[in-house]
């Protein structure tokens, strides 16, 4: 823009020009108003400070327009959100001039705008950029405020005061909460003479740090002090600041800390790192160690303190140090120590916490004892399911097999046939007692004992295993002591507690190569009541990373097919059921020993003599038998009927149901599980329709083991017998039943 098209001016001298250009190349705007403040001339600086309203600023235009379009288009700062009310101050006010203004944008500007008058009645604006300043000037303000914020607020005294008498020039809040409102540093020492040797400490280093002293409080109450201090130069005076902190709050703290300690049930100490000397004992530790003043006779070898130091050097703390201690007695325990090493005055000291373990590890000694107890219960309870199932397929078949080869002897006359019979029975029996005994153990209940010469069961075992292996085996031998006590057991599970264990140490000898006899002995308990049998073998014996296991359900190291791990488990199992015990021992030639120990046993009423209730004849008793398996159903109907019972026998509930409702019956056995209407089922339809007759109801069954089952029977409270029964068990349980019936009690 030339000086023509902003003045309108024809004729201009050089020097006008030069002023004009001199104009343009100020940093500063400049702008000429005329009388009626329209614009008259301005440099291009002036256009360039304001440029929200850049296109406005023209040769002409009134300077309240400009003022209002700024204000209107957000270019002043102070207007925004007010731009009515900001502008009727402004112009009410008028041109302000010989005033200086500062001028705030919204873009962050600041500028000083100078107004001065002309001599024909109008006037020149001079505006200057004073961003800069203004910022610095800010930046200031706010420092200050925050240092002013910070010593306010802080909970230190601080005071600044003339080095030379003490006039004190600055003092904190809390300086003045402290000391009171004090003019002279002089007042806030406890001795005058306290603050010379501050001085000339300070003067000395220049600075100080932690510096104790007693000071003098508002109240006159002297209280310890730390100090930390500094000499600066203020408006040509030599001055110190000082910040103080009362310590007589953290000295009760650390007396109450010292109380704490002392109280505390834990032994807590503090010893020096490298000598052991004790700094400090609670209570606890003097009552665990004594007033013994080193650390190093707390240990039992003193080897391992300095271990233990040699890890807390370089980790600076310990958790759960485990060794053994010297209680103060000279006793020895198991103890955990947990550290942390510090500095205190000036050197690496321990500060430690002990505990005695005895306790702790007791406990944790009984529970995983217990964990292991419930875990072998928990295999005991997964073996008992399987058995279950197993038990309730074989039950039914060996029913039959039993009870038709036990008839067979009642009827047969023939000594050839009867010979061939009774080696049917036999093997069918002893089928039946090994599930019902495998069923016994996993229901884990006292087995049923009897008295009995444990020379007569093992003699029973060898005698089966003999005859099962043909010769082929290793040579087993008996050396039986004479006069044993007699012992209380189950002989069908004793019997195939040794069968096992011999069977297992012909299977190691035969499977090693290695081994050639087998030595069953017996003879009186030395430690305890009772008697002991040993099974010995030379054969490999077992590895000691296996001892501790050979007992559990399912542990096995035979070949997949060749064993269950169940057999050595149902032995513990069995000997602890008849209050007794099995442990594996050592030979003297290697191989393997099993020692078991059972109790004398002490007559009880088992030995009463009482009368076999299938001594008792029936006269004239119904009975009603429901069992789905029409084999089972007929086989035991057959052995009531020859006992002299009059039998009705149905396969289906329902037709039983049937029956009751047109025929009286003494006796009701019925089987638990039967498809359509089960055992649950026909109890309820009974319970319901012939209430009556719940009392005259029994139970036979192959399925004692399933949580379903055992559920009923113990809900309903009736009495049961497990499938397979022979032809006298089947009738002493019905003549029991009629018995019970006969005294009230059933």
């Amino acid at each position: 823009m030339t000086p023509e098209t902003q003045t309108g001016a024809t004729d201009h001298l050089p020097t006008a020009d030069l002023l004009w250009d001199a104009i343009q190349s100020l940093s500063e705007g400049i702008a000429v108003y005329d009388a009626d403040h329209r614009l008259v001339t301005f440099n291009q600086q002036y256009r360039n400070m304001f440029p929200m309203i850049a296109d406005l600023i023209v040769q002409g235009v009134r300077w309240d327009d400009l003022l209002r379009a700024g204000a209107d288009r957000g270019q002043y700062k102070d207007a925004l959100g007010r731009a009515e009310d900001w502008l009727e101050d402004r112009l009410g006010q008028g041109v302000p001039i010989g005033q200086a203004l500062e001028v705030s944008l919204t873009d962050g500007t600041f500028y000083k705008a100078q107004f001065s008058a002309t001599k024909r009645g109008g006037f020149v604006v001079a505006n200057t950029d004073i961003t800069e300043r203004k910022k610095a000037e800010l930046a200031a303000q706010e420092q200050a405020q925050l240092l002013r914020k910070v010593l306010e607020t802080s909970p230190v005294a601080v005071v600044m005061a003339q080095m030379s008498d003490g006039k004190i020039l600055y003092r904190s809040p809390r300086a003045i909460q402290m000391y009171g409102d004090t003019e002279c540093a002089l007042k806030h020492y406890a001795d005058p003479k306290d603050r010379d040797t501050y001085i000339a400490a300070l003067t000395k280093s220049g600075a100080l740090d932690d510096y104790r002293l007693t000071i003098r409080l508002s109240d006159g109450a002297t209280v310890p002090a730390t100090c930390w201090g500094r000499v600066i130069e203020f408006e040509g005076e030599t001055c110190v600041v000082s910040a103080v902190v009362d310590l007589s709050e953290r000295q009760a703290q650390e007396e109450m800390i010292r109380h704490v300690l002392e109280a505390c049930p834990a032994p807590i100490q503090m010893t020096k790192a490298e000598t052991g000397e004790v700094l400090f004992s609670s209570p606890e530790t003097i009552s665990l160690f004594g007033t013994d003043r080193n650390a190093r006779t707390f240990y039992a070898n003193t080897k391992t303190r300095d271990a233990y130091l040699q890890k807390l050097k370089q980790d600076r703390a310990i958790r759960d140090f485990k060794a053994e201690y010297v209680r103060a007695d000279g006793s020895t325990f198991s103890g955990s120590v947990s550290a942390r090493l510090i500095r205190y005055n000036e050197q690496d000291v321990i500060v430690s916490h002990t505990r005695d373990l005895t306790d702790q590890l007791r406990i944790e000694a009984e529970l995983a004892q217990q964990q292991n107890q419930l875990y072998q219960n928990e295999k005991m309870s997964a073996m008992g399911e399987l058995l279950a199932g197993v038990a309730h397929e074989l039950n039914n078949p060996l029913s039959v097999v039993v009870g038709h080869s036990l008839m067979l002897q009642e009827d047969c006359t023939d000594p050839e046939t009867l010979r061939q019979v009774d080696k049917i029975s036999h093997a069918a029996e002893r089928c039946a007692k090994i599930v019902k005994t495998f069923l016994t153990m996993a229901r884990q209940e006292p087995a049923k004992q009897q008295s009995t010469n444990i020379n007569e069961i093992v003699q029973t075992a060898v005698d089966v295993v003999r005859y099962g292996d043909g010769g082929g085996g290793p040579d087993i031998t008996c050396d039986l002591a004479k006069d044993l006590p007699l012992v209380a057991v189950d002989p069908d599970q004793m019997t195939q507690v040794f069968i096992n264990l011999i069977l297992n140490a012909e299977q190691a000898i035969s499977k090693s190569g290695k081994g050639t006899k087998i030595v069953v002995r017996s003879g009186l308990s030395t430690a305890k009541d009772g008697v002991e049998v040993w099974v010995e073998d030379d054969g490999p014996g077992i590895p000691v990373s296996i001892r501790s296991r050979i007992f559990e359900p399912f542990f096995t190291t035979k070949d997949v097919g060749e064993g269950t791990g169940i057999g050595l488990a149902l032995c513990h199992r069995i000997v602890k059921t008849h209050d007794g015990g099995i442990v594996l021992g050592e030979t003297p030639e290697g191989g393997a020993s099993f020692q078991i120990y059972l109790p004398q046993d002490i007559p009880t009423q088992r030995h009463s003599g009482k009368k076999d209730p299938s001594d008792t004849r029936p006269s004239e008793i119904r009975v009603l038998i429901v069992d789905d398996e029409e084999d089972v159903a007929e086989l035991n109907a057959e052995i009531l009927i020859r006992g002299g019972y009059t039998v009705d026998m149905f396969n289906v509930a329902d037709q039983a149901l049937e029956s009751l409702r047109n025929q009286t019956y003494d006796i009701i056995l019925s089987d638990l599980n039967m498809p359509d209407t089960d055992g649950r089922g026909f109890f309820e339809a009974i319970s319901q329709d012939f209430p009556e007759m719940v009392r005259r109801i029994g139970f036979v069954t192959g399925d004692t083991m399933g949580r379903y089952s055992q559920t009923f029977l113990v809900e309903a409270q009736r009495p049961y017998i497990e499938k397979p029964v022979s032809p006298k068990e089947l009738r002493g349980f019905v003549s029991d039943i009629l018995n019970k019936l006969e005294q009230g009690n059933a």
